[in-house]
């Protein structure tokens, strides 16, 4: 089996708008994706998206195609570890993004070869996740109250609070309101994004120590490991970071050696694909850390993040990022958080869901190749 080609359909739609975060573009009312196919000579094809809600596929699938198309054209697609190491060899012509979603592509072929969906053809571990929501950055704290209530209501197993990031102390107005609208039973995290400096860190970790959350994700510039380091120290709260620091699989280990975080971080965007993320996930456990996944941008990104997620042992919770309506496009029935606060892995071949291809044909604005 060999691959014949590799394409990628731009398509656009209308979203929610949200924003999350200095780190991010705000969201302008629309999604454009990419649709990557990777298609091999005995007519298997294998899918993923680029682009995000706050990341246009544009600014990707350009380089997808000029970069890295011709690294996989001819080989075997069942070789995703030699073409993974190739790929990565040229992400800093394209993106650890662009990497990923081939990646993807390729264990959604092996998946379908083998008749198995991915999160069994990778090992199985379990077959559904408990889900928590991941707010957007609202402009008053009672919009997070509100949020926070229906997001218990519902079922989640958990609600973290971006918080609005102008002023720590604003930020711990809302912490303390989320507190004590949902109460001291129920699981709670805060990000920051990275915007703080160390004193910062450090008062606004104490606090949340008291308030009983569970985790203090990115309170520091997502490259700053001599001050993670200390803040560790310092803090009872899980302190986790690496979901945004430079580089992929192999820019982990400065973080484990230097024990600068309680857990790893990454998704198969950010990081490079199912490939480099399952790397991690064994990286971590060999630390006796967890792997915590975080939201893929897009829906078949998610997709492959919950195969990974119920085919490893070391990770809690599966990110829902609100509204949940804005990250979702391009496919016909998408994941679901049920009322018991879980996710059901696909039992289909590959990444087992159905691609809308009716709706990105009628969305299409171009395709690269």
């Amino acid at each position: 089996m060999k691959i014949t080609d590799l394409t990628v359909t731009m398509f656009e739609r209308a979203i929610p708008k949200a924003s999350y975060g200095r780190h991010t573009m705000p969201g302008s009312g629309k999604v454009c994706l990419g649709l990557v196919t990777v298609s091999a000579d005995d007519g298997v094809q294998g899918h993923a998206f680029l682009g995000s809600p706050v990341r246009t596929a544009e600014l990707d699938a350009a380089s997808l195609i000029i970069a890295l198309k011709s690294v996989v054209i001819g080989r075997d697609p069942l070789q995703r570890e030699a073409i993974y190491k190739d790929l990565a060899r040229r992400a800093g012509l394209s993106s650890w993004r662009c990497v990923g979603a081939i990646d993807v592509a390729l264990w959604d072929i092996a998946g379908k070869v083998a008749g198995l969906p991915i999160y069994q053809l990778i090992g199985g571990f379990r077959e559904k996740a408990p889900a928590y929501a991941s707010s957007p950055g609202w402009a008053n704290v009672e919009s997070y109250i509100e949020e926070a209530r229906a997001v218990k209501a519902h079922g989640y197993a958990a609600y973290k609070v971006h918080p609005p990031r102008l002023d720590p102390q604003e930020d711990l107005a809302v912490a303390r309101a989320v507190r004590e609208a949902v109460g001291d039973d129920y699981r709670l995290m805060f990000d920051a994004t990275g915007v703080y400096n160390y004193p910062q860190a450090l008062m606004v970790g104490r606090e949340l120590e008291s308030l009983g959350y569970h985790w203090f994700e990115d309170p520091l510039p997502f490259e700053d490991i001599y001050n993670y380091t200390k803040l560790k120290q310092k803090l009872d709260i899980q302190v986790m970071a690496t979901e945004l620091s430079p580089g992929a699989f192999h820019a982990y280990e400065p973080w484990v050696s230097q024990k600068a975080t309680d857990a790893l971080r990454g998704d198969v965007a950010l990081k490079g694909g199912i490939t480099a993320c399952l790397k991690t996930a064994h990286l971590a456990e060999a630390f006796r850390l967890n792997y915590e996944l975080h939201h893929g941008g897009n829906s078949l990104n998610n997709v492959a993040n919950l195969h990974l997620f119920c085919a490893i042992p070391n990770t809690d919770y599966f990110e829902v990022v609100l509204p949940d309506e804005a990250q979702k496009c391009g496919l016909i029935d998408d994941l679901q958080v049920g009322s018991d606060g879980f996710v059901h892995v696909p039992k289909k071949p590959g990444l087992g869901v159905d691609i809308d291809f009716e709706l990105i044909e009628h969305s299409k604005i171009r395709v690269l190749s």
